[in-house]
């Protein structure tokens, strides 16, 4: 596994096994984990709570069902009962979290993509005693928003990631799909592409409607001889910017953020150039752990530093190994 360095433009080489051991819509969307999916072991001996996890997600997202079997695990171990629900409008999701603050939850997970509408109900729930962690997305305002813990990746430092391994490849005209408008993790890791690439392109589709993404990249590669690259911010973006590749007869490469089980092997048969992959699996049992924890002992992980969970490249070099992963729902 390949993990960017932060003290530069190069990628450094990590052992990760040993790191990893210490280390709905509003109506439940996802994929439901069945309890005979979930590894069998004792659970812990204290009493049971109950945590909410909110999410931004769009139903059916692949990305956001890893996060949710890596919570579900942990829920398992640590006799926790966890909810999920989740609604990618920023809104609906901050009267989810509301809701879960007048049940008088033992903890809430929340990912904040649009911070500014969450700040109010994240308020209440910090007046009402509720331990708080987010994951995923709005590290740099986690701590600010009442959140003892963030679990992600550093999504601006992913983008530069990208950027550098792109420009090792030769690439000097990235097009960067942007997904969902207003999303400030999206939004940042463009930036960072932007960064080591200056003349990186930001193009915008609407996520939740795969006919729309395939119809504007398509005409975009058309329109844009230049573009050597195109950028996905998510895997099902970028399987469908390789059929508007193959459609248009597009040289350009196709980069991604992001893993499921299709793109890893897309990587494999050489479709996909390579993903940026934050592990979701590990922020969802990260974060139901870190709750557990703080119940249990008013134990605090980080020390109020993100926990980074990424980024970690995933390319022709290891795609095969971590594709076994992706296809038992943990990558």
């Amino acid at each position: 596994m390949r993990w960017f360095d932060s003290r530069g433009s190069r990628f450094a080489g990590v052992a990760l096994a040993g790191a990893l051991v210490l280390t709905g819509c509003s109506s439940q969307g996802g994929r439901q984990v069945a309890e005979e999916d979930l590894p069998a072991g004792q659970v812990a001996a204290t009493d049971p709570i109950k945590v909410a996890m909110i999410t931004h997600s769009a139903p059916g997202n692949t990305f956001w069902d890893t996060i949710r079997r890596g919570a579900e695990e942990a829920a398992a171990k640590d006799n926790v009962e966890l909810i999920y629900s989740s609604d990618p409008e920023a809104g609906r999701q901050a009267q989810l979290v509301e809701q879960y603050v007048v049940q008088g939850v033992d903890g809430i997970i929340v990912t904040l993509a649009k911070p500014g509408a969450l700040e109010e109900v994240l308020g209440k729930a910090e007046e009402a005693g509720i331990p708080l962690v987010s994951i995923n997305s709005g590290g740099e305002v986690s701590a600010a928003m009442g959140a003892f813990a963030h679990f992600g990746s550093d999504e601006k430092l992913a983008g530069e990631a990208v950027g550098e391994r792109l420009k090792e490849e030769g690439k000097t005209s990235p097009i960067c799909v942007i997904h969902e408008q207003g999303n400030v993790g999206l939004e940042a890791r463009c930036e960072g592409v932007k960064e080591i690439i200056p003349a990186t392109e930001n193009l915008y589709v609407q996520g939740t409607d795969m006919t729309q993404v395939a119809s504007t990249i398509t005409a975009k590669l058309q329109a844009t001889q230049s573009a050597d690259a195109l950028v996905a911010l998510d895997a099902p973006i970028a399987l469908t910017a390789a059929t508007s590749k193959s459609e248009t007869g597009s040289d350009a490469a196709i980069a991604s953020f992001d893993l499921n089980s299709e793109l890893a092997q897309g990587i494999v048969d050489e479709t996909i150039l390579f993903t940026v992959d934050q592990q979701p699996w590990l922020q969802g049992y990260l974060a139901v752990d870190a709750l557990w924890q703080n119940h249990r002992g008013g134990f605090e992980i980080g020390g109020g530093k993100n926990i980074l969970t990424g980024p970690a490249i995933v390319d022709s070099s290891n795609a095969a190994d971590i594709l076994r992963f992706a296809q038992e729902g943990i990558r």
